[in-house]
């Protein structure tokens, strides 16, 4: 089955087509292409060339979208009335769900025939038990709004648990993974046996991990403060915790790690608060998780920093090792795509593995349409 993978990011819009085979763990590209800056749903052109250029047919289209919601906690075929329950998520999820349906109708105008599947990055963490997805805010409004911790970065984190399984040689069903997507957006996964049982982000993806502009989680009697006696407007509000926080905040950088490194080395104490920061909040949120998985066996990095920023995995080992996380320098300085670094002898295996969400989706949507 070929299958074409549609990600529309906040700015990009990346498609890839695979091949997906019964008894191959995973699907098999054909051809990919990533548009760095997509106009959204009225760009049809990048999306035509693409498909012109690659022969044979597509016969199921998968797309990420970031939110499903209290009900839609699997893959799900698209059609008139699941469109309507997604774009009512907007407000849960405002940089990435208007984009993933803009992807939707633009590919949709072109491929009318073809049917779709929506994969979502909500779904792996529908397996959150009742003590780690409920709010200790008064039942009726949890009842009545469907409130809940959601999480978030789960197609990531699922194939980043498989594959790091993959890497150490041994059954996911034997192991306790902390997996950490590292990029513009950060989020941490507790996978005990192939089940996620607690992660960071929550209600929507402003939880949890500080980030590349987005604040992480702050104290709510401090943002009521800053609403009631600080004088910021909830838009204005809203805005600075999405848009103008985390890194970019405290460095006034765009917030892009590479960015902050750059400036740290140049001696920019500003930027090394900010890594403090980040590396602080990083350690003690993995350090939570393993009580959620009750200890560790394996500690996965992925996503843009988790891949590419050897520093950044250095300082995680070395606020870690009382956990056993040890890594070797040189490992991880050399690491590139799929890598074991953990230092000979360690107790927990260390890996790096590189994002692939399409593999996730077009798996997803291929058992939707088998």
């Amino acid at each position: 089955m070929r299958v074409l993978v549609v990600n529309a990011g906040s700015s990009s819009l990346k498609l890839s087509l695979l091949d997906v085979q019964d008894g191959t763990p995973d699907p098999r590209p054909v051809a990919a292409r990533t548009v760095e800056r997509w106009a959204g749903e009225e760009e049809l052109a990048p999306i035509e060339e693409f498909l012109s250029g690659v022969d044979g047919p597509v016969d199921v289209v998968g797309h990420r979208v970031v939110h499903g919601g209290p009900t839609l906690s699997g893959p799900t075929a698209l059609d008139g009335g699941t469109l309507d329950r997604l774009a009512a998520l907007t407000e849960l999820a405002p940089l990435h769900q208007p984009r993933s349906l803009a992807g939707v109708r633009a590919v949709t105008r072109l491929l009318p025939a073809v049917p779709a599947v929506a994969a979502f990055d909500t779904a792996f963490h529908a397996t959150l038990d009742p003590a780690a997805s409920t709010y200790a805010l008064p039942r009726e409004w949890n009842r009545r709004w469907g409130l809940r911790r959601y999480g978030f970065h789960g197609l990531s984190h699922a194939y980043a648990v498989r594959r790091a399984a993959a890497l150490v040689g041994r059954p996911v069903e034997d192991l306790r993974v902390v997996s950490a997507h590292l990029g513009a957006g950060a989020s941490l996964a507790a996978v005990d046996r192939g089940r996620s049982v607690d992660t960071t982000m929550g209600f929507t993806p402003l939880a949890g991990l500080v980030m590349a502009t987005r604040s992480g989680s702050v104290d709510p009697g401090l943002l009521l403060w800053l609403l009631a006696r600080g004088g910021v407007g909830i838009d204005d509000l809203a805005d600075a915790l999405e848009h103008r926080a985390g890194l970019a905040g405290l460095t006034g950088t765009t917030g892009d790690m590479r960015d902050v490194l750059a400036a740290r080395a140049a001696g920019d104490a500003d930027a090394a608060l900010a890594l403090d920061v980040f590396g602080h909040r990083l350690a003690r949120e993995v350090a939570a998780m393993t009580a959620a998985t009750r200890g560790i066996d394996v500690l996965v990095a992925t996503g843009g920093v988790g891949e590419h920023a050897a520093p950044v995995r250095a300082d995680l080992a070395d606020r870690l090792a009382h956990l056993g996380v040890r890594i070797d320098p040189a490992r991880n300085a050399d690491a590139r795509g799929d890598a074991r670094i953990s230092a000979v002898g360690a107790e927990v295996e260390t890996v790096v593995v590189t994002a692939r969400e399409d593999l996730e989706i077009a798996r997803a949507a291929a058992a939707v349409h088998a």
